[in-house]
């Protein structure tokens, strides 16, 4: 695996930090690879920008922040306004059609997906929103197994709700192979 660079960006309350800490504890603990993850928020608890990085590399990690994502997620529109254009030539743009409309031209795939739209019409939680985010990403780019994120949701959340996020995990994971390119 080479070392894959990552932005997840959005809004307090939305889970961005959340999922990040997820998808890098899957990396190390599941999947035997080395990750670091930061965050910054907005001066907000909720609603205020939030910024998580995440390194995931067989190799080792020499410095924990990311200059140039090959993957970045934007959950809002100022999120997206913001970091659309520090993403790596030929790096993977993920945004929620809900939430941004890509207007900005960038040397980068973007794929706008409905993943907000699906999580409300099939589970009808927003709660689980970072999760289908989840899955989607790891769908289209297979950096880690989903039972890896799987094992840690297990050890992270309340039992009554283990059922709500694999709904959620499986729901981003068939949006993701629905908008694979």
């Amino acid at each position: 695996m080479d070392r894959l660079r990552m932005v997840f960006s959005g809004s307090g309350g939305q889970g961005v930090i959340t999922a990040a800490i997820i998808l890098a504890e899957a990396a190390v603990l599941h999947e035997g690879l080395n990750a670091v993850q930061s965050q910054s928020y907005g001066a907000e608890a909720r609603g205020g920008a939030t910024r998580s990085d995440i390194i995931i590399s067989d190799a080792t990690i020499d410095y924990p922040k990311v200059i140039q994502p090959n993957l970045l997620v934007c959950l809002t529109q100022a999120a997206y306004g913001k970091f659309c254009e520090i993403i790596r030539p030929g790096g993977l743009l993920i945004t929620d059609i809900r939430y941004v409309k890509t207007v900005k031209k960038v040397d980068a795939q973007q794929i706008e997906i409905p993943i907000y739209n699906n999580v409300m019409e099939k589970i009808g939680k927003p709660i689980v929103f970072n999760i289908a985010m989840l899955g989607t990403l790891i769908s289209l780019t297979e950096v880690v197994a989903p039972e890896s994120v799987m094992k840690v949701l297990e050890n992270r959340i309340p039992p009554d709700f283990l059922d709500i996020n694999r709904q959620a995990l499986d729901l981003g994971l068939a949006l993701g192979k629905q908008y694979k390119i």
